[in-house]
């Protein structure tokens, strides 16, 4: 509760110490244990001279520390006793276990915490959270006031996912966030053994042997790298495939990433070439593709290849982590 001018005495009804009267004098300084008190007027008094309970602000007045009788006291004179009412509101200091769960409902304000913990001029505000025993706990503690600080975290609206960390988007609004390493969407898958193209069919790679997988992000059966949950961002997607030809005299080969972003599909030619052979000897030729592309969560990405003879005869192909492979990653931004 905040007070304008002196703030009221805290604690429980006080005797003031003994005051030897003085011949002559009207003021006294009023103590308890040694250190002087102030009471918060003359009405939260009650003060008894030569066994007379007396009036405030007629009998006495006070100002500070400091009682003033109407008349200056002589010898003789005793003042019996001066009790210090404090804050007629205040309780003093609750008894242990008093405060209870129910009294401290604590409400903010669009201008103003619900509780603030306050530092004493040399040690900055601390909260301190304790294990079931007390015995143990741990300590959320303010920036130094040097730092200046004055800032406010919000935190998300779940308690995130496995691996997750908090980050702040640089105005303390906290999100959930991945947080990379080896839990980074990350694979690379082989061909498995030769694969047949029939003359102008295109045809889906489908990379059936992982080297790894981190994040099962890719499927095997139908060769789709699919973006998994909460790891959006940019993403490294890279391609090899090595065709093997020895029937056509003329051969063009195409390789398409087939794409779904944002819910659009695409199919794009990202590499392709032309070679020929005589009819005896076998020809490769490598197609390949590496692309950084924004992805979001969801978003799928597969490879598909083409090829074209003049007489329609077949190609393949070539199976092993050199010859033709498929791999994303990626980047910690």
């Amino acid at each position: 509760m905040s007070y304008i001018g002196a703030k009221p005495t805290i604690g429980n009804f006080q005797i003031c110490d003994a005051i030897s009267v003085v011949n002559g004098q009207a003021a006294y300084t009023m103590q308890v244990g040694s250190a002087n008190v102030i009471p918060q007027s003359a009405n939260h008094m009650i003060v008894s001279l030569n066994g007379v309970i007396q009036k405030p602000n007629s009998s006495y007045t006070v100002s500070g520390a400091t009682i003033t009788f109407s008349s200056n006291l002589a010898s003789g004179d005793v003042i019996n006793f001066i009790q210090i009412l404090g804050d007629v509101l205040d309780l003093g200091v609750p008894s242990d276990a008093t405060v209870t769960n129910a009294k401290t409902n604590f409400v903010s304000t669009s201008s103003a915490a619900g509780l603030q913990i306050k530092g004493d001029g040399t040690t900055d505000g601390t909260l301190q959270l304790n294990c079931s025993q007390n015995s143990h706990g741990i300590k959320l503690k303010s920036p130094p006031h040097s730092a200046s600080a004055s800032y406010t975290l919000t935190f998300p609206n779940n308690d995130g996912d496995a691996n997750q960390f908090l980050q702040s988007n640089g105005s303390g609004v906290m999100t959930w966030a991945s947080a990379g390493g080896v839990n980074t969407p990350a694979f690379e898958a082989r061909l498995s053994s030769n694969l047949t193209l029939a003359s102008t069919a295109t045809v889906d790679v489908v990379f059936q042997t992982e080297r790894f997988d981190v994040g099962g992000c890719y499927n095997t059966s139908n060769g789709v790298f699919t973006v998994p949950s909460n790891e959006g961002g940019k993403y490294v997607i890279s391609t090899r495939c090595t065709f093997l030809d020895g029937n056509g005299n003329m051969s063009r080969f195409i390789l398409y990433m087939n794409s779904s972003i944002g819910g659009s599909g695409s199919q794009d030619v990202v590499d392709q070439a032309d070679c020929t052979s005589d009819g005896t000897l076998f020809v490769e030729r490598t197609l390949q593709s590496t692309s950084i592309l924004a992805l979001s969560a969801g978003d799928t990405i597969k490879f598909q290849v083409y090829q074209q003879t003049n007489n329609n005869s077949s190609a393949s192909l070539r199976s092993g982590a050199q010859y033709t492979v498929f791999s994303a990653f990626k980047l910690i931004e």
